[in-house]
């Protein structure tokens, strides 16, 4: 079955799949990239612009706060617009942006060229994802998807080994490469010609827009900053409040308009409901791996930025074979098996990864990489494609902005949870070992900042110990941090289990819905 817009493009003369798919791939791949490329580079950037640590810590989260409270109102504009008008707006955006952030000369600059490039991302990644599904029939769409998904988490798990690479020329450059690549992508746009026409009389919901914005971004500020307020503080709890408060203002909101921000009904599919929390869910420990992992082979085993990049192919391999594979079997038998497997394979290596940090060896870690790259690539694709199979056609720019705004959420929850396990074990066993050695335990917070300070700021902080007792406060650190990781990942490893729950007991396979624009699909009940 086809689409009533798919039916006047073909008769028009169909734009060729398989480039719309390239080029797709290739803007959701630069929008992932950028969530991860910068995290080598950040001691550079802090020494280039004389940033303070809180600072260094926006480089990233800045981003991924724009992208997470922007990604919905980015799918509406995509359902209301045309979507390759609105991906090309986003494309602009978000180069630009780069350009300014790769010339930055403050912290100001920086930081609003990092939120700027959320907002393109934001515009980006939904029209691309109901471009590339609609390019292609029900039956094709997992292979389809498989290549998007799994070409594209690559890419995110690349962003540290191409930013150390970058890094070693100059921290600039992890922004301006941006510059060639978004005008390629522009290009190949232009070249595939993907059919961008929406429905008519679609109007925006400013009620709905105006209490989710803002209410995601109260949410998502108070995580990202509660390892740095305290998770009892007025100031971080006021924030949740009003955040969670708006938010059901705006369910209340959407169950009430005509043309909503976010069509609600999406969810009384099951298996939409379900896939999104998957993603979610799956992405809140995919996030963790990937920085905490980093700096653990840094910071811990002294790798260099470009072999701490080096050191995450055992994961980043697999899911760029196993993914495409995933879609293909998504095809024949449907997302429970496939999903359920991957998220407890992702589960197994989390933890295995936990158990074995302590020793100090990379080599030991690698088969848990291997195992989480093939769940990985087996729970991406089934997923991403099934979310949307069960949209309807004419709600397909809101479904991917939803299932955009899950996995930005999910990767935000892991990095501040984890964040804030990583930094509560270490200082309490770095506490513990000071204590005991009759020392002040004040000396725990600049201990601390032996994790994310460059060689130059560890010496400095070294000399203020007693060089007899050095080496055992340096060593109770390492353990510390080392503890704090191992926490974090044994927390991934719960939550990526109850994916795994959710996948089985939720999860059924449903005919593709390829209703025209104006049309509903059949949705799956609750129950």
């Amino acid at each position: 079955m086809t689409t009533a817009t798919e039916s006047a493009a073909r008769s028009a003369g169909a734009p060729n799949k398989w480039l719309v798919l390239i080029a797709m791939t290739g803007a959701l791949s630069m929008v992932m990239l950028d969530a991860t490329v910068v995290s080598v580079a950040l001691p550079s950037i802090q020494a280039s612009l004389d940033l303070t640590q809180t600072q260094v810590q926006w480089v990233v989260n800045a981003y991924l706060l724009a992208l997470a409270a922007l990604v919905a109102f980015g799918g509406r504009l995509a359902d209301i617009f045309n979507r390759v008008h609105i991906l090309v707006a986003g494309i602009l955006i978000f180069t630009i942006a780069s350009a300014t952030a790769g010339f930055a000369q403050d912290e100001v600059m920086i930081l609003a060229s990092r939120a700027v490039q959320g907002l393109g991302a934001a515009l980006m990644m939904p029209p691309s994802q109901t471009l590339a599904l609609n390019a292609f029939s029900a039956n094709e769409r997992g292979k389809a998807m498989g290549i998007y998904a799994g070409v594209s988490s690559v890419f995110l798990s690349l962003g540290p080994l191409i930013g150390g690479a970058f890094t070693e020329v100059s921290w600039r450059w992890v922004f301006l490469i941006n510059l060639p690549l978004g005008i390629l992508t522009i290009l190949m746009v232009a070249r595939a010609r993907p059919d961008g026409r929406v429905a008519s009389a679609q109007r925006m919901d400013w009620p709905g827009t105006l209490t989710l914005i803002p209410g995601l971004v109260a949410i998502v500020l108070a995580l990202m900053q509660a390892t740095t307020w305290g998770w009892s503080s007025a100031l971080t709890i006021g924030l949740l409040v009003a955040g969670a408060l708006l938010v059901l203002a705006f369910v209340l909101i959407e169950l009430r308009v005509h043309q909503p921000l976010i069509e609600l009904r999406l969810f009384v599919s099951r298996n939409f409901s379900a896939d999104t929390a998957v993603l979610a869910l799956v992405f809140f420990g995919l996030m963790g791996i990937t920085v905490f992992g980093a700096i653990y082979v840094q910071d811990m085993l002294g790798f260099s930025p470009i072999e701490a990049g080096l050191s995450m192919l055992p994961l980043t391999l697999p899911l760029l074979i196993v993914a495409p594979l995933g879609g293909r079997l998504y095809d024949k038998m449907g997302p429970r098996a496939l999903t359920t497997a991957g998220a407890l394979l992702v589960a197994i290596g989390f933890v295995w990864t936990a158990a074995f940090l302590h020793e100090f060896d990379y080599t030991i870690l690698v088969p848990a990489y291997l195992v989480m790259g093939v769940g990985l690539g087996l729970v991406m694709s089934p997923t991403n494609t099934d979310a949307l199979n069960t949209a309807p056609a004419k709600h397909r720019g809101q479904a991917s902005g939803v299932i955009s705004t899950a996995r930005q959420v999910g990767s935000t929850f892991g990095i501040a949870i984890g964040g804030t396990i990583v930094a509560t074990i270490s200082n309490n066993r770095i506490v513990s070992f000071l204590e005991g050695q009759g020392e002040s335990a004040d000396q725990a917070e600049s201990l601390e900042r032996v994790l994310s300070e460059n060689e130059g700021s560890q010496a400095a902080i070294a000399g203020t110990i007693p060089a007899a007792e050095q080496e055992a406060v340096l060593n109770a650190t390492r353990d510390g941090i080392t503890d704090g990781i191992a926490g974090a990942y044994w927390a991934s490893a719960g939550v990526v289990f109850i994916a795994a729950l959710i996948a089985l007991v939720f999860l059924r396979r449903e005919r593709a819905t390829d209703a025209g624009e104006g049309g509903s699909p059949p949705m799956a009940p609750m129950a």
